[in-house]
């Protein structure tokens, strides 16, 4: 076999298919193995690049193959579907993985340790258990409301409609049985709640980069660990302005023949980190509004002339900006130099 310079790799759980070509960018490897074949495969083959879509378990799979000697290179699957041909099939995939991880202006994806993936499963969990005792606390709420029973909104009211539904002898047996099993549920929701959000917590303060980050006006532990999980090498953009891009808060351009047309925000990059920005913003702004904190002349004039919301995302894009040059540089938050001028820097 020529010597093989470069391997794409479609990934699945149990098969995986390979593509490889040599110096002259001939085919010379087309491979299909089982998962049990892949490791004792690779460690026979002298060190190469092997590409694979940043999909499901493809940061384990790129330490496994690096621990091997080989260079791993993560792709967005977005950036590879054009690069696949027609007729869609694992060896297309393999194929087209190897075509795209050869254009120079390609990006990839850093892979992630151990420890980066299991801090971005604290970071899940919380935000599963949000989810699981939102949907919870509306079905309390739905359900006593069918009997006549309401609350005002909010999540501290639903222990109170709990105890009341509790001594309410007028209830059915059986509604109050199953609220009350539902009530133990939502207790227990909460307790692992405030364990995991205890121990982000320890994770913020233990962090420098995430301690520095919470500085910033906007940007508590929760979008700086956010930041700090999800952005493992921010040197992988070249500036504020890529990496607010990245996160999806700069218009779609729809520009063409000479004349710019700018659209909506692309929401691309993570959802989760993007409306935690756009959370911080809209506090930010509000604050503003009511005469507290200590807002920059920039934001008030914004203000006058566009709607919250927009100002809102306007404010993220740039929080963003500030973020990511006190990632890649080691600085700190500085509010006498911000937002303009560090900014302006960080562009």
């Amino acid at each position: 076999m020529d010597q093989i310079i470069r391997i794409g790799m479609d990934t699945s759980k149990h098969i995986f298919q390979l593509h490889g070509v040599d110096s002259a960018e001939r085919p010379v490897l087309r491979r299909k193995l089982r998962r049990s074949q892949l490791l004792a495969f690779f460690a026979k083959l002298p060190p190469t690049v092997i590409g694979m879509e940043a999909c499901g378990a493809a940061h384990y799979w790129a330490r496994e193959l690096g621990n091997l000697g080989h260079e791993v290179k993560l792709i967005a699957p977005q950036h590879v579907k054009a690069y696949v041909k027609r007729n869609k099939n694992d060896g297309r995939d393999a194929e087209g993985l190897c075509e795209a991880m050869s254009r120079p202006t390609m990006r990839f994806v850093p892979v992630k340790t151990e420890e980066q993936q299991a801090a971005l499963m604290l970071a899940g969990i919380r935000q599963q258990l949000i989810a699981r005792r939102t949907q919870l606390s509306n079905a309390i709420r739905s359900y006593a409301a069918e009997f006549g029973l309401t609350m005002a909104r909010g999540l501290d009211k639903i222990e109170p409609l709990l105890a009341r539904i509790a001594q309410d002898e007028g209830l059915p047996a059986l509604a109050r049985e199953l609220l009350a099993i539902q009530g133990r549920e939502y207790a227990q929701l909460q307790a692992e709640l405030k364990a995991i959000e205890a121990r982000l917590m320890a994770w913020h303060r233990a962090n420098a980069c995430s301690r520095r980050l919470a500085q910033i006006p906007g940007v508590g532990p929760i979008g700086a660990t956010a930041l700090v999980m999800k952005t493992p090498d921010p040197r992988a953009f070249s500036s504020g302005r890529h990496f607010a891009a990245w996160l999806g808060l700069t218009p779609k351009d729809h520009s063409t023949a000479g004349k710019t047309r700018l659209g909506k925000i692309t929401r691309a990059g993570d959802e989760r980190l993007r409306s935690v920005l756009v959370a911080g913003a809209t506090a930010v702004i509000q604050q503003a509004k009511h005469g507290r904190g200590h807002p920059s002349p920039w934001l008030i004039a914004l203000l006058k002339r566009k709607p919250p919301k927009l100002a809102a995302v306007a404010l993220a894009n740039k929080i963003a900006r500030i973020a990511w040059k006190l990632m890649a540089r080691g600085e700190s938050y500085d509010g006498a130099r911000l937002p303009e001028a560090s900014v302006a820097a960080a562009a």
